[in-house]
């Protein structure tokens, strides 16, 4: 009897410990999960975009879009070009709880409204595309810019256009007045990206030695059709004059394109023709030889980089990593593509 309660006594503890060590399993098991849990809570991220015929904007959020990874929702909206709309869409992601918006606004000197309802809402706030003016993104630490630097486009364009008059004097300077008769055609009127690339690609133009004849000017707001259309005009009015078409995105440099070849005129008789943005038709242009180059802005990488930022931002973690100016913006420079290496950023 004595050698059998022992047993069982034995037996008894035996079992005891084994479910103490379970239970201490399952306790460390379901904190675990608990902190994966937080730690991993699903990011809501809202982007709202002035349009959606934008074509290098769609390029850009098509790229962001293949950023996102499990565990991260994002909402897009599209404002056709309305502020008020635009407004009223990141009103109603703020309800739906986001934790970050990503805003190409519409109207860049009327940004109060959005930073109100962020700032009220505590949502940071990254402007993308379309730079905010310096004294309204300094209005709440939580704001921020992702994009490039304007000038630094319109500098690239003049000087590739300089390149290209250089090395085809003969046939760049098609009447042999000894100037370059230039027409520009602007996106949007009181657009900053719009003044600084037309102002910078002139006066690069002139830095660089080129003596130039402006004969024409067109805004056709970013827009492939309204730049043929407006095109179409210049090439009435200057009677084949026209040497060198510079124009502020490649929708608008292939929207030249589209009149000259309406108007029947020979590849040969037209003039230069370049754009910015290096979207994917603008790509396909220089390659095909239609439009002469390119100034590539960096999509992938401004979508990345906003992307990164959007994460961090949601899970209040440092900065420090994504390298920024002045604690507020991240800027992806340009490059300039002609045929000499298109293919390389077709690869990209």
């Amino acid at each position: 009897m004595t050698i059998r309660n022992t047993f069982l006594q034995q037996c008894n503890r035996f079992r005891f410990f084994v479910r103490i060590l379970v239970l201490l399993v399952l306790s460390v098991s379901l904190t675990g999960c608990a902190r994966t849990q937080s730690t991993h809570k699903e990011i809501k991220i809202g982007v709202c975009a002035y349009d959606q015929y934008d074509t290098f904007l769609t390029q850009l959020i098509d790229c962001f879009d293949e950023n996102v990874e499990d565990g991260v929702s994002v909402e897009y909206a599209y404002a056709s070009q309305s502020q008020i709309t635009q407004n009223e869409q990141v009103r109603k992601m703020i309800e739906k709880g986001v934790d970050v918006l990503c805003v190409n606004l519409v109207d860049r000197t009327a940004p109060n409204t959005i930073i109100d309802l962020g700032k009220k809402n505590d949502v940071p706030i990254i402007f993308f595309n379309r730079e905010l003016v310096e004294e309204d993104i300094t209005q709440w630490p939580k704001l921020y810019y992702v994009g490039a630097d304007a000038f630094e486009s319109g500098i690239m364009q003049g000087e590739l256009a300089a390149n290209m008059i250089r090395r085809e004097s003969l046939n760049a300077d098609k009447n042999g007045d000894g100037k370059i008769q230039y027409v520009v055609l602007e996106g949007e009127a009181g657009h900053q990206d719009s003044i600084v690339r037309t102002e910078y690609s002139v006066k690069t133009l002139v830095d660089e030695g080129i003596d130039v004849d402006k004969v024409g000017y067109a805004i056709a707001n970013w827009n492939r059709a309204q730049a043929q259309t407006k095109m179409a005009q210049l090439i009435e009015r200057n009677d084949e004059a026209i040497e060198l078409v510079l124009a502020n995105n490649d929708d608008m440099a292939l929207g030249a394109v589209d009149a000259y070849n309406s108007a029947k005129i020979s590849a040969v008789d037209r003039p230069i023709i370049i754009g910015i943005d290096g979207t994917d038709v603008g790509l396909e242009a220089v390659v095909n030889k239609t439009i002469a180059g390119t100034i590539y802005n960096d999509k992938e990488g401004q979508a990345k980089a906003m992307y990164d930022l959007s994460i961090l931002l949601a899970r209040e973690e440092p900065l420090n990593s994504l390298g920024m100016e002045d604690g507020r913006y991240i800027r992806l420079p340009y490059q300039k593509v002609d045929a000499s290496n298109v293919l390389q950023f077709i690869h990209k």
